[in-house]
């Protein structure tokens, strides 16, 4: 370390704050937040990090500043601030290009509501900002359903009006107006209406449900049944928006709820609003990971990023687990419930999300999906390298019969078939899943050896720890122990055995890792029950042809290799079978199976 370097950590502070590393160019490389600057900052050079990025990021550092802050929070928000600023290298940077719509009550006598990508300060009230502007048009659509609003943008001054300035327009004869301009509706009137629109925006639908109730009411009583027939159609308009939004208990209201899922290089954070039980809006940031940081530290960016960027000012917030915003802020973290039932949608919609995403660089990037899934498996597996090639073994015999064992071989997380090899068991006799696991493992890779071809990063074995076991001995015997990295998988709970480790691994029953080695095992199983049935199947047809009198040895090897089964056999045709082998030995085999 840089002397320099050693006593800046030496002399900082014990307190809150936010920390810079700079190379020696002077160019900003990373900022952090700490609850203890001296501790956090010290923590990064007195050791050797697991990850490649972070190691290389501490060999670049040349000089730290740092300011101290009075909390936590504080530090948080001041890092998030000038991440945005700043724009380091190696922190993750949480923001999109996209300019979200919002809903504008325009600040002007009888106010026109339309939906505008940019803020202007006049005093107008701004809805938003939202998420998509199919869910913007889907509310004004309601809107303009219930309310009859002024589309236009004349100057509806009290003078204006008053001396006729303006006519009504097409709009007003077709009943989306009520005539504001020539004072056929008054500022009263309208303002009832915004105020009830308002309210919509905001989530809340009781108040203009409940003022449609009494007026169609009031509508029937007067006998307009004409009349109360078009407020009930706006009752029913509104209550099917409103069934379409709750999903919750009203009495949850004003709550922001945020969940995350991650992988090895991406995490995904879902941002709920809730208003009177409804979801008012909803939105998925995907956040590229730098230097393996955990879920809570990019959680805790991610929700001061959101209710900054939402406008958010909810007192409470609902998070999978705990984290600290100050006094100001209430954290949940439910365990059941409704609260609970929220959360879980939360986190669907992130992993939906994923999926999407994923399935997308599938088709479009097939290199940087599989650098991914061989990343999460190098992980997931405590692996010293990324597993790009697998090979896993599987024995099959039924009945104690024709004993064969299946090695399939995945190269870059797919099936390459060229390279699948069958084994016949040799040195065994019966049945003896050791022995053949040991027997076929010592021939496999004694042949890599002695042919100089590449050796797997993985070895899989189809079996617990007795068979783990067995593999081991011929790995030892071959002098590949620590050269190669070799697990078992038990069927029963998908338990994954190490070597010398006696408790078993057991991984997320969702994870592509244990799918990856779920599909070998399967294959590997495929492909040594086909190669036992075809050699069992042989066998019978071997013994069987035997029993025929007549038959010799080279008239059996070209029925075994025409009919491959007795079933086959059986059911030909003496005809089928004289073009095989003549017309003579035909009739004896269809003869002799006839009698049979």
């Amino acid at each position: 370390m840089i002397p320099a370097l050693e006593l800046q950590i030496q002399t900082l502070p014990d307190n809150p704050g936010v920390y810079q590393y700079y190379d020696k160019e002077g160019k900003i490389l990373y900022v952090g937040k700490a609850k203890n600057l001296k501790k956090r900052v010290a923590s990064y050079f007195n050791k050797v990090h697991d990850n490649a990025k972070t190691n290389v990021l501490v060999k670049k550092i040349v000089s730290i500043k740092h300011i101290v802050v009075p909390t936590e929070t504080d530090a948080l928000l001041l890092e998030n601030n000038l991440i945005k600023k700043l724009q380091p290298r190696y922190n993750v940077l949480l923001r999109d290009d996209k300019t979200y719509p919002w809903i504008c009550i325009k600040n002007e006598r009888f106010p026109r509501i339309f939906s505008t990508r940019k803020m202007i300060k006049d005093g107008s009230e701004y809805f938003g900002p939202y998420t998509s502007f199919k869910t913007v048009h889907t509310i004004l659509d309601l809107i303009k359903e219930l309310y009859p609003l002024r589309t236009c943008n004349y100057d509806l001054s009290k003078a204006n009006i008053d001396s006729g300035k303006f006519k009504v327009c097409l709009e007003y004869h077709i009943g989306n107006c009520k005539g504001p301009c020539e004072a056929l509706e008054t500022i009263t009137d309208y303002e009832k209406k915004i105020q009830a629109i308002r309210e919509i925006l905001k989530g809340n639908f009781k108040e203009s449900l409940r003022d449609f109730k009494k007026l169609m009411s009031e509508l029937a009583m007067d006998m307009k049944f004409e009349e109360a027939q078009k407020i009930k159609e706006k009752i029913e308009v509104l209550e099917n928006y409103q069934s379409r939004s709750t999903i919750l208990n009203p009495k949850i209201t004003n709550i922001d709820v945020f969940s995350i899922v991650s992988d090895e290089a991406m995490a995904y954070v879902n941002f709920l609003q809730i208003s009177h039980g409804a979801i008012v809006r909803s939105h998925t940031m995907e956040i590229k990971k730098k230097l393996e940081e955990t879920d809570e530290e990019l959680l805790e960016l991610a929700v001061v990023e959101l209710r900054e960027r939402f406008h958010l000012n909810s007192r409470e917030i609902i998070l999978p687990f705990e984290l600290d915003f100050g006094d100001k802020i209430k954290v949940t973290v439910p365990k059941l419930g409704d609260k609970k039932q929220i959360l879980d949608l939360s986190e669907r919609n992130a992993k939906f999300y994923r999926m999407d995403q994923l399935k997308q660089i599938k088709i479009v990037d097939p290199d940087r999906h599989t650098n991914r899934i061989m990343a999460q498996m190098q992980k997931d597996l405590r692996l010293s390298v990324e597993p790009r090639h697998i090979e896993c073994f599987d024995n099959s015999n039924i009945q104690g019969t024709n004993p064969v064992s299946a090695c399939v071989v995945f190269k870059d997380g797919k099936p390459s078939k060229k390279d699948y090899r069958h084994f016949n068991i040799k040195t065994v006799e019966g049945p003896n899943d050791f022995a053949s696991m040991e027997e076929v493992v010592y021939r496999r890779y004694k042949r890599l050896l002695d042919e100089n071809q590449p050796l797997p990063q993985l070895i899989i074995i189809d079996g617990g720890k007795g068979q783990l076991s067995s593999a081991l001995k011929s790995i030892d015997d071959l002098g590949l122990r620590g050269k190669v990295a070799i697990i078992g998988i038990a069927k029963r709970l998908e338990e994954l055995f190490y070597p010398g480790d006696s408790a078993p691994l057991y991984l997320d029953k969702k994870s592509e890792t244990l799918k990856i080695i779920q599909q070998l095992r399967n294959e590997a199983h495929r492909f040594g029950i086909t190669f036992h049935r075809d050699k069992r199947s042989k066998a019978a047809l071997n013994s069987s042809i035997e029993s025929i009198p007549g038959i010799g040895e080279k008239t059996m090897q070209a029925l075994i290799l025409h009919f491959k089964s007795v079933k086959r056999l059986k059911l030909a045709t003496e005809k089928e079978i004289s073009d095989v082998v003549g017309l003579s030995k035909a009739k004896k085999i269809t003869e002799f199976y006839r009698n049979e």
